[in-house]
């Protein structure tokens, strides 16, 4: 049982957040996705395929989680590093789906139709980008080669600039059951910098008829560290987000990253907080959701204490993958559409970044991966670990010893040895028998996990990643 994170406030000191605001991986996978390489192509991911419709993988068949990815947007949001197409050619979306059908129908020649599915997710881009009649063309295409499991969650992310009740009703009949309504922040000037209008107002009555349809769950995403905010504006949004008691709430921090990020460019590097401030908002919007009664789930997440999440967390039941937090056990994922993502066994893979590239591999009949890569039996040991305590926040050695034959005291000499500075920081507490991850350290889990990332140590070229704080 995960008993070990505490829900009172701790002590986050302004030099401890200084101390540890470092670039770090998110740890939505192990290794992380900017070690995937080219030499892992589409016959890799044909023959992971093939080992799950074949019962060939290591024990046993996994859950199925299918996420799809719609990049088009009608305007681009300047914060924005996700894979996107701006357009108001609302007509691209039927040669996309279009394609989209190709590829799902190519994962069912191999895994055979009706393969039970425990979770679906439509990201972007702008999934409601896509019309009623082509989200239920979409929906229909899917259900066509997949079993839907009763229960299973359906979430899709929502752009409150593009919906209205009336689109909520329809997401609901399509089978929705989940719901993530990206806020970032309501400070008009702060819109305004980052070109993504949208009233709290307009938020405010969304939620409430989400609410009114009955959707399980309603989330809300943050962005602290855009252009134009200060301490002040964001302690009002976190105050607003607070009053509208969605169910989730991510909190991320911003990361200007220009070079890679094209829509970057276009932000004031001069109207960006700066790192004393930063800190703050990091500190004042932990406080706030906590004080208002929501719980801690990890890295940047909080849950209302009933929900799903924070259930699993009180029961040592979280698990990560590429979305996030979940409450699904572990999970081959298959990836739809441009640049997504997926896991089969113990293989990554990505397909293509661009429409072109991604339309000829589906057409051509071809899995549309470009990267990937096959575990090593390090790769999966360290897996393990890094999940253990960004999911747990407890590291037990005789289960990973057991899992994976190994002695964790000789495997792990010297993580284990430079664990003894985040011991002195309050972080973590060493014993002989696990690493626990204290209240504190809770909030900064990714700092402990990358301890153990053998990639990381290695190269300690950490510019790719975004901030810790």
């Amino acid at each position: 049982m995960a008993t070990t994170h505490d829900d009172h406030i701790p002590v986050l000191t302004e030099e401890m957040l200084r101390r540890l605001d470092r670039p770090g991986p998110r740890y939505t996978s192990y290794p992380t996705a900017d070690r995937f390489v080219e030499a892992f192509g589409p016959a890799e991911y044909r023959q992971a395929l093939v080992q799950r419709a074949t019962g060939a993988t290591v024990g046993g068949k996994a859950p199925l989680s299918i996420y799809v990815h719609v990049p088009f947007c009608e305007s681009v949001c300047y914060y924005c590093a996700c894979n996107k197409v701006i357009t108001r050619h609302h007509e691209r979306a039927s040669e996309y789906l279009d394609v989209l059908a190709k590829e799902i129908a190519l994962h069912a020649d191999v895994l055979g139709m009706g393969e039970g599915v425990s979770q679906l997710h439509l990201g972007g881009g702008t999934p409601t980008f896509l019309s009623d009649a082509e989200l239920e063309r979409l929906m229909t295409d899917i259900r066509g080669s997949f079993a839907l499991a009763p229960g299973a969650e359906v979430s899709i992310e929502v752009d409150p600039r593009t919906a209205t009740p009336q689109r909520l009703e329809v997401f609901a009949r399509l089978g929705f059951n989940r719901l993530s309504f990206g806020v970032q922040d309501f400070d008009p000037e702060v819109q305004k910098a980052v070109h993504r209008v949208q009233p709290f107002e307009s938020v405010r009555d969304l939620m409430a008829s989400a609410r009114a349809i009955g959707f399980e769950s309603v989330n809300a995403d943050l962005i602290y560290g855009l252009p134009r905010q200060t301490p002040e504006s964001f302690r009002r949004t976190v105050a607003q987000i607070a009053e509208l008691r969605p169910d989730r709430i991510a909190l991320y921090a911003y990361a200007h990253l220009p070079q890679r990020f094209k829509p970057q460019r276009r932000i004031v590097i001069e109207q960006l907080p700066p790192p004393d401030s930063r800190v703050t908002m990091l500190g004042e919007a932990i406080a706030g959701f906590i004080a208002q009664g929501y719980t801690y789930i990890g890295m940047d997440h909080f849950a209302l204490p009933n929900d799903a999440l924070a259930v699993a967390k009180r029961q040592g039941r979280l698990h990560r993958n590429f979305q996030g937090y979940s409450t699904q056990p572990d999970c081959d994922l298959i990836g739809l559409g441009v640049s997504a993502i997926a896991r089969m066994g113990s293989t990554y893979s990505q397909n293509a970044k661009t429409l072109d590239e991604y339309y000829d591999a589906v057409r051509q009949g071809s899995f549309p991966i470009v990267r990937g890569l096959s575990l090593t039996r390090d790769d999966l040991v360290r897996r393990a670990v890094i999940m253990a305590l960004m999911c747990q926040g407890r590291l037990t050695f005789e289960s990973i010893e057991v899992a994976h034959l190994i002695r964790m005291r000789e495997y792990f000499k010297q993580e284990l040895d430079d664990l003894v500075e985040l011991q002195d920081l309050g972080l973590v507490e060493l014993s002989d028998e696990a690493v626990h991850v204290t209240a504190t350290g809770w909030f900064f889990v990714r700092a402990v996990a990358m301890v153990f990332d053998k990639h990381l140590r290695a190269d300690k070229v950490r510019e790719r990643f975004s901030r810790i704080i």
